[in-house]
C-alpha cells in the first residue's frame, strides 16, 4: 500500500512538489519517477519539495533528494526543501543536508531562492 501522496504544481520553470505521507524505502521508488517524469517532461529547472506534510522520511528518502539535487544542478538549478517538522529537519541536519540544500521555513521563501517570487 502506498503511504505517500504527492501534488505537484509548476511555476515557470520551477516545479513545486508537495509530499504527504511517508518517504521510506517503500515510496522511495514511486517519487523519483515521478519526480523525474515531470523534471524532463516540463524542462524544468528548479524544484522546491514540500515537506510540510511529510511524517516520515528514512535514508532512502536522502537518496531521492541527492539525486533530484544532482537533476536539477545538471540544469544549472535550484532545489530547495521547505516546511519540515522537527523530526525530518533533524535529519536533515544529520545528514548534511543543509550543507549542500537551502531548507526553507515556508515554500514563499523557497520560490524567493529559485527567483520565482
Amino acid at each position: 500500500m502506498m503511504n505517500l501522496w504527492i501534488d505537484v504544481d509548476r511555476y515557470e520553470n520551477t516545479l513545486i512538489a508537495r509530499l504527504k505521507g511517508e518517504l521510506d524505502s517503500n515510496t522511495a521508488v514511486f517519487l523519483r519517477r515521478e519526480l523525474e517524469q515531470q523534471l524532463s517532461d516540463w524542462n524544468i529547472q528548479h524544484l522546491v519539495l514540500n515537506f510540510q506534510d511529510l511524517t516520515f522520511m528514512d535514508s532512502t528518502g536522502l537518496g531521492v533528494i541527492l539525486g533530484r539535487y544532482k537533476q536539477v544542478k545538471q540544469r544549472d538549478g535550484e532545489l530547495v526543501i521547505c516546511a519540515t517538522s522537527t523530526t525530518i529537519d533533524k535529519m536533515l541536519r544529520l545528514s548534511g543536508m543543509y550543507k549542500i540544500i537551502p531548507i526553507k521555513t515556508s515554500e514563499e521563501e523557497a520560490l524567493q531562492v529559485v527567483g520565482v517570487m
